[in-house]
């Protein structure tokens, strides 16, 4: 502990929004921090089987789960490092007729994990956008239950899901190529110690994307609801905020900072608005709100939607409130 200051440690995966805290171009008021880059599906594990860190970014969908679950460790700050409409990489083998997702119904489906973030997304958009039931597919998941964040939180399928364990001998990326499975909701190569696909089904001649324009159904989603989903977000132990209230809004404000900084790259700023289609003609005056937007208050439709589709999916056994999971301190900003 250095006089005056808290030492931390900090996990956080290295993109846009993270790099100016790693490298240390921002700081946290009042921290010494001590960080490591870490996967983000190694990062939650570790985090939720042995708690190795003090504050680290967070699976969103994870985090309401353990905390329906009476499980209340980890208390989350809204700071949202990771948004995408991840139905937009589901992946399919273009010899199964799957032109449509209705086209899914019957169909084989992999997932690295049943309940991360990213499953509970596309599961909800294909069932509420397209009228595709997690019921009509059948499912297999790549992560063993000692190596994956349901591990510890108490997974289990869903009533009348059918899910199948992929053998530890083979993988998704392997599956797809063999013609074992029929589409992947998402595919994860990066190396880490949970996810073990190493394929490259860019380069599969009969694998493609569902969705052929990926970012026009990005927009049309947005254009739709309003919603660019949330992913990840950050937590600090509930232990260590009890002794020191100020963390919360130190680490908020340093993470506002960071991706206000990450922005200023011209070329990137923009980006995220294109991404949900909210560039008018004027570039500089056509984007209406942030779609990063950080804080409780701006975001409070998609993280009551994934609440929302957690329960309809049966993940949780109620919708967990907002208020329960997020720093007291924070559901003002």
């Amino acid at each position: 502990m250095t006089a005056g200051r808290l030492d931390l440690s900090i996990a956080l995966s290295d993109n846009a929004r993270t790099r100016p805290i790693i490298d240390g171009d921002i700081g946290i008021e009042s921290v010494t921090p001590f960080i490591t880059t870490v996967h983000p599906s190694e990062m939650f594990w570790r985090q939720l089987k042995y708690a190795d860190f003090d504050v680290s970014e967070m699976s969103m969908s994870s985090l309401l789960i353990a905390a329906s679950r009476g499980d209340h460790r980890w208390v989350g700050i809204p700071v949202f490092t990771s948004r995408m409409f991840f139905h937009t990489r589901i992946l399919v083998r273009s010899d199964r007729g799957i032109n449509a997702p209705a086209d899914l119904r019957g169909k084989r489906v992999a997932v690295p994990e049943y309940q991360q973030t990213s499953a509970i997304w596309s599961r909800g958009i294909l069932q509420n956008e397209f009228g595709v039931d997690q019921r009509d597919i059948e499912w297999f998941m790549e992560r063993t239950p000692d190596m994956s964040h349901g591990g510890s939180t108490g997974f289990t399928p869903p009533p009348s899901v059918k899910l199948n364990r992929i053998p530890p001998t083979t993988n998704i990326g392997e599956m797809m190529v063999k013609g074992e499975v029929d589409a992947t909701l998402l595919y994860l190569t990066n190396t880490n110690l949970v996810d073990r696909s190493v394929v490259d089904l860019e380069r599969e001649p009969s694998v493609r994307p569902l969705f052929a324009d990926g970012a026009a159904e990005g927009r049309r989603y947005y254009a739709k609801t309003g919603i660019y989903p949330i992913n990840h977000t950050v937590v600090v132990r509930r232990e260590l905020l009890e002794k020191h209230p100020w963390i919360a809004l130190n680490v908020y404000s340093a993470f506002v900072r960071a991706k206000d900084k990450s922005l200023k790259d011209a070329r990137k700023a923009l980006q995220p608005w294109r991404e949900v289609g909210a560039l008018g003609p004027d570039a500089e005056k056509g984007f209406s709100a942030d779609p990063l937007a950080y804080g409780v208050k701006g975001p409070r439709k998609v993280l009551e939607t994934i609440s929302q589709f957690l329960h309809e999916q049966g993940l949780t056994d109620r919708r967990v409130a907002i208020e329960e999971v997020f720093a007291k301190s924070t559901l003002d900003v």
